[in-house]
């Protein structure tokens, strides 16, 4: 993108920090979309009514999350509380336990 020369800045030290800006917040997004799609195929597996793969698209999932809050993507909190109602939904979904 070469949206950076449009900016203000005049200092060469402040456009760099205008493009190093927009390459993470575009890696950012990409980051970010990228767990929520892989959490909506999880939410699919689990409204299927077969349920062969949902372990390994849970460890997918899971690993995502993890990494993403690792990351910074999303907050600690945040990925705790995904993890915990997907797995909530696994374990109803493969009879483990009771609604």
């Amino acid at each position: 993108m070469l949206s950076w020369k449009l900016k203000m800045a005049n200092i060469v030290s402040a456009l760099k920090r205008v493009r190093q800006t927009e390459r993470r917040t575009e890696f950012n997004r990409f980051a970010k979309t990228r767990l929520r799609h892989q959490i909506r195929a999880m939410r699919r597996a689990l409204t299927a009514k077969e349920h062969g793969d949902i372990k390994t698209i849970m460890v997918a999932t899971f690993s995502l999350v993890d990494k993403a809050a690792r990351k910074g993507y999303i907050k600690r909190g945040t990925a705790a509380r995904y993890k915990s109602r997907l797995h909530t939904r696994v374990k109803v979904a493969l009879g483990d336990t009771k609604k």
